[in-house]
């Protein structure tokens, strides 16, 4: 049980163990969020297998205790890249506001272990916010995963972030102005998507 529930969210998992054989479900207003290793191919040959495990589990060990702190879903990691959701499974009105506040932290965090590497290590973030599949695949591996626009836009916002920055869509920025600091990044091409 306690496996499961590293694997899935906790009330996916309980669905499961509830005897559901097929999980998929829409879910509006979610906000996703990717971070990614800034050179991570060329850090990871410095570094060697060894220390290039260390140092993810190290950066995402803390990454997973905020998502934690800030009540978001970690989705998976991917190689250096770190994905969360907030708003699912658990519906959560202020979703954007608590993937915001993970990403900053995160970057805090970033900078305070970035002392403890034998090279720089820097990360960028990207968010956005919309609609999304979720559901569970496989039967053996599972795992619950996201499908949708939203997914691949917060992905496309990561990849053209600058280091140690949190790029954020326009949907992002309107929810979030009254809490939050922006500063204009001009327009970017997004792949696939043209200007934004």
């Amino acid at each position: 049980e306690k496996l499961l529930h590293n694997i899935l969210p906790a009330a996916i998992a309980t669905r499961l163990q509830g005897g559901e054989e097929t999980i998929a479900e829409v879910f509006p207003e979610v906000t996703v969020s990717f971070s990614d290793i800034v050179g991570f191919t060329d850090l990871s040959a410095k570094l060697g297998p060894h220390g290039t495990v260390e140092m993810l589990s190290t950066l995402f060990g803390v990454f997973d205790e905020l998502a934690e702190k800030h009540k978001v879903e970690k989705i998976k990691t991917i190689g250096d890249c770190y994905m969360v959701v907030g708003g699912i499974p658990n519906r959560d009105p202020l979703h954007c506001q608590h993937i915001a506040e993970f990403a900053l932290d995160a970057v805090k965090a970033i900078e305070e272990l970035a002392n403890h590497f034998p090279f720089p290590v820097r990360m960028r973030m990207g968010i956005h916010t919309g609609t999304v599949a979720a559901g569970v695949v496989g039967k053996k591996k599972f795992s619950y995963d996201l499908w949708g626009d939203v997914v691949n836009v917060a992905s496309r916002f990561e990849s053209t972030s600058m280091p140690d920055k949190i790029h954020v869509s326009e949907a992002v920025r309107v929810r979030l102005a009254d809490d939050f600091l922006f500063h204009e990044s001009g327009t970017v091409e997004l792949k696939g998507k043209g200007t934004a």
